[in-house]
């Protein structure tokens, strides 16, 4: 391959779809500078259905399919998977080899080591997998691993730096190697809410709690129904609105058959905008999390949120400014939402600086000079050896 004088970037996530790692990749794609940097995404899977959401298919972005890389532990489908990457690798021979997910993070590491090319290493952790995913043996494994996977690498980036901070609590990573880029997130044109609540079929004047996520354990679900129940007690008419999907998706249908007029399961929906406009409260209810896009995003929209401390929600959320942090009790979740939902000033002066604060601080302006300026120091060495062995051939 002749150089162009361009630093080559061979970005790997295992599927593409509307989780918090896609949107950053999607983001960082339409934002990197193509004059310097050619970057080149590498997945397993694209979710066709959301490809003008994400945006892949711009002419500046260049998609390469890798067969056999999912989400899933497949050992057959895994082996195929890191020799297509070592492959790969060896014909784009890039200076940053830039992986995120666990499972791309693993497979991308591995490859850049066995293909021989001397590529700078980073992998993002986007949150961890520490707290409330694991049996105490497999976290022990997944310590282990990721020890492993960090010697392996230049730099290990994180969403948050309580993120890093559990991290290397848990052995992983040296604190020179950490870099903290938090998300970059561009939201849609926001509706007013009468047209929002119009749009989801919502009264024009009850009040609404919103849940935005994955319908999966970790995000518990099931604590947002707690509060849902404490709340409507209290808050006569009250409506409640939970927007996505999961495992559990099922299963909450069931649970709110007893009160289904209070609730509206929207599953995934494009413009979730408009569930941002249409809430009086967003409520995150998660036992863990990294630095979670839905805070931001309701953060922009001017919505206030109550929220579990975990991870680096605080980070994204300052208590009492923009919105109010709990611990995981369900009833003190509700007591926040109630206080918000009677004192209206009190959550429109949250909303405001929630508006000012994640739109200046999270913008997907930030996280490309952030991860330009992180592949300008990565390619130093790397790329003066690998220009080395092409200037040579």
């Amino acid at each position: 391959m002749k150089p162009d004088g361009r630093i080559r970037v061979m970005e790997i996530i295992a599927r593409m779809n509307v989780g918090g790692p896609a949107t950053q990749v999607s983001g960082l794609s339409q934002g990197l500078d193509t004059g310097e940097f050619d970057h080149r995404l590498y997945t397993g899977h694209v979710n066709e259905h959301e490809g003008d959401h994400l945006r892949l298919h711009d002419a500046d972005t260049r998609v390469h399919r890798v067969p056999y890389l999912g989400r899933s532990v497949r050992p057959g489908d895994d082996c195929r998977a890191l020799f297509s990457l070592i492959r790969a690798i060896r014909t784009f021979r890039p200076h940053v080899v830039h992986t995120r997910t666990a499972k791309a993070g693993a497979l991308g590491r591995t490859a850049s080591r066995l293909s021989g090319v001397g590529s700078a290493r980073a992998h993002v952790f986007h949150g961890h997998l520490l707290h409330g995913y694991f049996s105490p043996v497999k976290r022990g494994l997944y310590v282990r691993s990721e020890r492993i996977l960090a010697s392996m690498s230049d730099r290990l980036v994180t969403v948050g730096a309580q993120v890093r901070d559990d991290l290397l609590r848990a052995g992983i990573g040296r604190p020179a190697q950490y870099v903290v880029i938090p998300p970059g997130v561009r939201l849609g044109p926001v509706p007013d809410r009468g047209t929002a609540r119009a749009a989801l079929g919502l009264p024009p004047d009850a009040p609404v709690v919103a849940y935005v996520g994955r319908l999966t354990q970790v995000k518990r679900p099931d604590r947002f129904l707690a509060v849902a129940d404490i709340v409507s007690r209290q808050i006569p008419g009250c409506r409640f609105v939970m927007c996505g999907g999961g495992d559990l998706e099922r299963r909450v249908a069931r649970d709110v058959e007893p009160v289904r007029d209070s609730f509206h399961l929207l599953g995934w929906r494009k413009d979730v905008e408009a569930v941002y406009a249409a809430a009086d409260v967003v409520v995150l209810t998660s036992d863990n999390e990294g630095t979670p896009l839905s805070l931001i995003e309701a953060g922009m929209a001017g919505t206030p949120v109550v929220s579990t401390r975990v991870g680096s929600v605080a980070e994204i959320v300052r208590d009492g400014h923009t919105g109010l942090l709990s611990s995981t009790d369900p009833g003190e979740l509700a007591t926040h939402a109630v206080r918000l939902l009677r004192d209206p000033g009190l959550a429109r002066r949250m909303g405001e600086a929630a508006h000012d604060w994640t739109r200046s601080a999270f913008s997907v302006e930030r996280l490309v000079s952030d991860t330009e300026h992180l592949y300008r120091s990565l390619c130093g060495k790397a790329g003066r050896r690998l220009l080395a062995e092409e200037n040579a051939r």
